[in-house]
């Protein structure tokens, strides 16, 4: 039997594995990282904070709830995204928020204000549940819910309930209107779940011919397989 960990120890708050799998990507993307600025957003315990501040990032970390943070190397900030980032103009060189999207309402807020703390040239990197993926489509049809969504506790407000489900293209609209241009576009792993179902493909690619929507906005083969979306919003250089 797992022996679970202490009370006061410093694990993500995610899904097993996404914070590995993400970690892997970031490396890729931005190496070196040795120096490179980094502010993380809804730091939770700290655990991707402190993979960063081992990898040799100056790492500056915020939450709405300070209190949970656990990782003593890096301080953590109380910061409401949906309100303003307590921190200066171009002082980052990327902003991290991982699994944090899908936990606010007023995305445009945090959108305009992780555009402004970046630096030119600056990365916005955000990892989200997969709303679009065969699994949850399929979700969505037999209960009302997305992938990793379910039924609001309307008695809490703890910040952990997933709040906001948001497609693709709904987020390239938001970084768009706050001035990002340009967004690439990674998943951590193909669900078993949905390969099952890409049977289905040629029903969707012949129903959105019939009603005239844009095939691949939505329906390209990451976002009908991916779990978890890892989406790099790229600020203009100035």
């Amino acid at each position: 039997m797992k022996t679970p960990p202490p009370a006061d120890a410093v694990v993500p708050i995610a899904i097993p594995g996404i914070h590995e799998r993400f970690a892997a990507h970031f490396r890729r993307e931005l190496s070196p990282l040795k120096g490179l600025r980094v502010l993380e957003v809804g730091a939770g315990h700290g655990a991707f904070t402190r993979w960063l501040w081992e990898a040799g990032c100056e790492v500056t970390a915020c939450d709405l709830y300070p209190e949970i943070y656990r990782f003593d190397e890096v301080p953590c900030l109380r910061a409401d995204l949906t309100e303003g980032l307590p921190f200066p103009d171009e002082a980052f060189d990327v902003v991290v928020a991982v699994e944090v999207a899908e936990h606010i309402h007023d995305h445009g807020v945090f959108f305009r204000e992780c555009h402004r703390v970046l630096k030119p040239g600056g990365r916005l990197m955000v990892t989200t549940p997969n709303i679009l993926s065969l699994k949850s489509r399929l979700r969505f049809l037999l209960s009302g819910f997305f992938y990793s969504f379910k039924p609001l506790d309307h008695t809490r407000n703890d910040g952990l309930q997933h709040l906001a489900a948001r497609t693709l293209d709904q987020y390239r609209n938001l970084a768009l209107r706050a001035g990002f241009p340009t967004l690439t576009l990674a998943v951590d792993k193909w669900q078993g779940t949905s390969r099952a179902l890409l049977f289905l493909w040629p029903f969707l690619y012949l129903y959105c011919r019939w009603q005239g929507i844009a095939f691949s906005v939505h329906n390209r083969l990451d976002l009908l397989l991916g779990r978890i979306l890892f989406l790099s919003f790229h600020k203009d250089q100035g």
